[in-house]
């Protein structure tokens, strides 16, 4: 292995390290109010709604599987929702309503009081991801965002119940952040069940 492999490789590694500790160190309320607000949907049985673009998008279909199948113990199958996912209706909203549409409307139609959605993105600037931040609010969803540093202004928006901004600029580490924190919470939703 060359050295400028060996010196990619420590560098994304400590900054990975770096990153879940301060992630830990500033945001463990935040994530902890998560768990909560996920563990009280199972328990009324509400639905669990999620979306997000790009890896994002992948995101939110490894979270619904995890819902609806199960993560670590036997339990039923939970209520979840990757927006994401149905290509006939993205499709047809993208070019009857405009990209901007594609989550607010399956939200609009599919959501109900007591509901939650996750909006995951990196930036926090998606127009998709703003519109279904909006929709979901209107229709009295809970809303949490997952984010990066830059998407931290969303913490003041008043459609969003819980932000929770990574202290990065860093795509890949705020994606390895995400997936750590829903991890986390799908264990807590388990251990609550």
């Amino acid at each position: 292995m060359s050295l400028f492999t060996k010196d990619i490789i420590k560098t994304a590694f400590s900054r990975h390290a770096e990153t879940v500790s301060e992630t830990f160190e500033t945001l463990r309320e935040e994530i902890s109010r998560g768990a909560e607000i996920l563990i009280s949907v199972t328990k009324t049985n509400n639905s669990l709604f999620i979306c997000g673009n790009g890896g994002s998008s992948a995101d939110s279909q490894h979270l619904a599987a995890e819902w609806i199948c199960r993560y670590k113990k036997e339990r039923k199958p939970l209520k979840a929702i990757a927006l994401t996912t149905d290509t006939s209706a993205l499709t047809a909203i993208g070019n009857d309503y405009g990209f901007e549409n594609i989550f607010g409307r399956q939200i609009n139609a599919l959501g109900e009081k007591g509901d939650v959605l996750i909006a995951i993105t990196t930036s926090g600037q998606s127009p998709n991801i703003l519109k279904a931040i909006r929709v979901a609010k209107e229709k009295t969803l809970k809303v949490i965002v997952l984010t990066g540093e830059k998407g931290a202004t969303l913490k003041g928006n008043p459609a969003v119940d819980l932000c929770i901004a990574i202290p990065s600029i860093e795509t890949a580490r705020i994606q390895e952040m995400h997936e750590l924190i829903y991890h986390t919470w799908c264990e807590c939703v388990d251990t609550a069940l």
